[in-house]
């Protein structure tokens, strides 16, 4: 689902929308076939772990949690199915807000954009989180974890035999996966 990365981007984050390679924030636009993907990448992680431990293929993968520091438990989700893969999360307490100059969040995003492979925002404004996509260079989420982001829609189709906390994050691993893996 993810191509080659774009050149850097010397336009400001207000006039152009973010790239489509790192659109993570648009999920409704994800084909049927690329959902048809990810579900069955999530029953296979179902599966998986079944079995046993799971594997760690992202071990060596560096996730940015950007959220308050009374995570909830959308946050904790998300954490944990990164941490299953073997990807480091770094929970951020964001200092960025609505209020912030654009040279405040393109420094921040670029800054994040070198620290981490993925962003994960939860809980921020949306048009933050768009100027951070647009300057980062990687993958950013938006709530991906969030119970009324539409991957929670997909993971009610994979409740059979698991609770719906437990088809979320595999959900989200699958998303992890076709992103970082």
């Amino acid at each position: 689902m993810q191509s080659a990365p774009a050149p850097a981007r010397t336009t400001t984050a207000s006039m152009d929308p973010p790239p489509k390679h790192r659109n993570h924030l648009a999920f409704d636009n994800v084909s049927p076939a690329d959902r048809r993907a990810l579900l069955a990448s999530a029953r296979a992680l179902r599966r998986a772990a079944a079995t046993g431990p799971p594997s760690a293929p992202l071990r060596g993968k560096n996730l940015g949690l950007l959220c308050e520091a009374d995570a909830d438990a959308d946050a904790a989700l998300l954490r944990r199915a990164a941490l299953e893969l073997g990807a480091h999360v770094a929970q951020i307490r964001p200092s960025l807000t609505e209020l912030s100059t654009h040279d405040e969040v393109r420094y921040t995003a670029r800054l994040l954009g070198r620290l981490y492979d993925a962003v994960a925002c939860q809980g921020l404004p949306l048009g933050l989180v768009q100027q951070i996509s647009v300057e980062a260079g990687v993958p950013v989420f938006d709530g991906i974890a969030s119970r009324n982001h539409p991957s929670a829609q997909l993971a009610a189709l994979l409740v059979d035999g698991v609770s719906a906390d437990d088809a979320r994050r595999f959900v989200l691993q699958a998303m992890l996966l076709s992103v970082l893996g």
